[in-house]
């Protein structure tokens, strides 16, 4: 079976990857496995996209294997489309996921009734051999909940973000419920055609 290193450190993110992956014929690795721990790959692009081919191609050329990499984001429309690429840095580098959800409702809290938000996710798989790369691009529309859930599930944002069609929160919602709606499982969708045919025999 074929390896592919996913390019991330946050776990909740390398446990969706593996459970959305699980069908296909991959053995995924992560960045610990092959000497990457203490590595970061630079994203200072303002774009999903741009982000994500160099996160890719970052770990791709530092591990010496096919990489994937992603920028996903919350863009919430009553900030102007904040936190988007910096939502992970959106209360400071070192702000845990419950900083950066209060933040936010904060920052919510000026804009009475204005809750329309979505989730972005563009993924890149990059060959640092021959320099190919292809990409999937998934997003989800919704709104921020007026306050956070108490959900056992999801990570980051997940908490306060309510997809269109439901009543309660990605962080309510079970993997097998939210993987195949979500942002990073249309991204998946979307990249899965590609993937498959540069990975067959």
């Amino acid at each position: 079976m074929q390896k592919l290193l996913i390019g991330t450190h946050n776990k909740g993110k390398l446990k969706e990857y593996q459970e959305m992956f699980a069908a296909l014929p991959l053995e995924l690795v992560g960045l610990d496995e092959v000497g990457l721990a203490g590595f970061e790959a630079e994203e200072p692009a303002d774009t999903f996209a741009e982000n994500a081919l160099l996160k890719a191609r970052a770990y791709a050329e530092a591990a010496g294997m096919v990489a994937l990499g992603d920028d996903s984001g919350l863009c919430v429309v009553a900030l102007g489309g904040a936190p988007g690429v910096y939502s992970a840095r959106y209360a400071g580098k070192d702000a845990t996921d419950a900083q950066r959800r209060a933040k936010l409702l904060g920052e919510l809290a000026h804009f009475a009734g204005e809750r329309a938000a979505y989730f972005m996710c563009v993924t890149v798989v990059y060959d640092p051999h021959s320099g190919q790369t292809i990409e999937g691009v998934g997003r989800v529309d919704g709104q921020i909940a007026l306050a956070e859930s108490n959900g056992g599930y999801g990570f980051g944002y997940d908490p306060i973000f309510i997809p269109d069609g439901h009543s309660v929160t990605f962080g309510d919602l079970p993997p097998a419920v939210k993987h195949p709606m979500s942002h990073r499982g249309r991204a998946l969708e979307d990249l899965r055609p590609r993937l498959l045919a540069w990975f067959s025999p």
